[in-house]
């Protein structure tokens, strides 16, 4: 199954190059990555250059104009340079385990998109690693329990295998209500089908949500790739959330509504 990572980012190049640096260490390196882009500056390109040379797989980077925060938009155009069947998106600030492609892999299943977890971690801890203090290979049990005790990680189930979920993954299929984009994969034609993700969302909010509520009005379904998935999301300020209430708005509009294409999407890339 040919797989295309993508990974959104915007002017934070030393956790992309973590994050990157994360999916070096895959167990399954059979993929290529695809940056999504959302404006940043030289730095960001400087490191993308030096990653392309150290990868053990091939790096793609999508870029468009600083205009604000259109995260909806740079992902569209990186669905468009994608090579894959099978799509696997994260952030530029969540880094991945090392069995973070392969288990997407080898829980992708047609009619079905995956949605995993994340876990958070301090500033202290975040910045131990942007500086390699602290490595980001394959976390030892006591390792993530120290990090825990500490307050350095907010969850330790996130991070703890588990085969018992797995009759149980299927259980919600209708659930949109905590899907990220952050940890989500999905079969590149199903979201052509809803014409990907909907770009009348600019600002921070729920563009994530209108894409998965339109797949699951289309009859592609929720799996659940808990504690198969999780990522070390690297701690940041807040977001800007100046544009909540007009996202919600425009989220609330397409649940009423039978509508399954995005207004702007991956058909009006180039128009």
């Amino acid at each position: 199954m040919k797989t295309t990572v993508i990974v959104t980012t915007y002017n934070r190049p030393d956790a992309l190059a973590s994050v990157v640096q994360g999916f070096f260490l895959q167990k399954d390196l059979d993929f290529d990555l695809v940056i999504a882009d959302d404006g940043s500056d030289r730095h960001t390109r400087d490191v993308i250059s030096q990653l392309k040379l150290d990868a053990p797989f091939e790096i793609s980077h999508v870029w468009h104009e600083d205009l604000g925060f259109r995260a909806a938009a740079i992902r569209n155009k990186a669905i468009r340079a994608s090579r894959g069947e099978y799509l696997i998106f994260t952030d530029g600030d969540c880094i991945p385990r090392t069995s973070f492609v392969s288990n997407h892999k080898k829980l992708a299943e047609h009619g079905y998109f995956l949605a995993g977890n994340r876990v958070l971690l301090s500033r202290t801890l975040t910045q131990k690693i942007l500086t390699h203090d602290v490595g980001i290979g394959q976390w030892h049990s006591w390792t993530i329990l120290k990090y825990y005790f500490v307050r350095d990680i907010n969850r330790l189930m996130p991070l703890i295998s588990s085969t018992w979920l797995t009759p149980f993954r299927k259980s919600s299929p209708s659930r949109w209500e905590g899907v990220k984009t952050c940890n989500f994969s999905a079969w590149r034609s199903d979201l052509f089908k809803v014409n990907g993700f909907e770009e009348q969302y600019e600002g921070w909010g729920l563009e994530d949500s209108d894409l998965v509520v339109r797949l699951l009005k289309n009859g592609v379904k929720h799996k659940n790739a808990r504690q198969a998935t999780p990522t070390l999301h690297l701690w940041h300020t807040e977001n800007d959330r100046g544009s909540l209430e007009r996202n919600q708005e425009r989220l609330r509009a397409i649940m009423g509504s039978d509508r399954i294409k995005a207004n702007i999407g991956l058909e009006q890339i180039g128009l």
